[in-house]
């Protein structure tokens, strides 16, 4: 009996540990400037937000813009020539949801003529689950924090918990 207890308790623990490791965040591109021409004199405005965030598989960002703008992913080199015209993703719906749902960069434009040459662009680089636990296994193999088998656990439960059901 005393061990059927520990277990169901064991289990119980466990699933609110890995359930606390599902932690997808949705970002507002540019807070509260949202997506918009940035002035003048700060044509990285976008390139330095998204700089200061670090963005994993799961997570999604939200560009919040004007009736008569856009937001595009494009290639890398569309992006460095403001090219408009072969997008993989466009939206002009003024509240758009882009979900980050492989690593690497991802290159974003406006569709609206002027504003990418005016600094509406920016990269954002999203990094794998596994670069996200690499301070844990580090961590491990110092011989503090978590043993190797945890960190794997929390990678791959971490992978899967982002994903979206719908």
């Amino acid at each position: 009996m005393a061990t059927a207890t520990s277990s169901c308790l064991l289990l119980t623990a466990l699933f609110f540990f890995f359930f606390n490791l599902c932690d997808c965040t949705e970002f507002q591109v540019g807070e509260t400037t949202g997506w918009t021409v940035p002035p003048r004199n700060d044509t990285e405005f976008y390139n330095n937000w998204a700089s200061a965030k670090r963005f994993t598989i799961g997570d999604t960002i939200r560009f919040s813009y004007g009736k008569k703008d856009s937001v595009m992913e494009v290639s890398k080199r569309d992006y460095e020539d403001c090219n408009s015209t072969r997008p993989n993703y466009f939206s002009n719906t003024g509240d758009t949801i882009f979900a980050l749902n492989r690593s690497g960069r991802s290159y974003f434009i406006s569709g609206t003529a002027g504003h990418c040459r005016n600094g509406q662009r920016m990269v954002v680089w999203v990094i794998t689950q596994q670069d996200h636990s690499h301070a844990a296994r580090s961590s491990a193999a110092s011989g503090g924090g978590l043993a190797p088998i945890t960190a794997a656990v929390i990678t791959i439960i971490g992978s899967v918990c982002c994903l979206p059901f719908f």
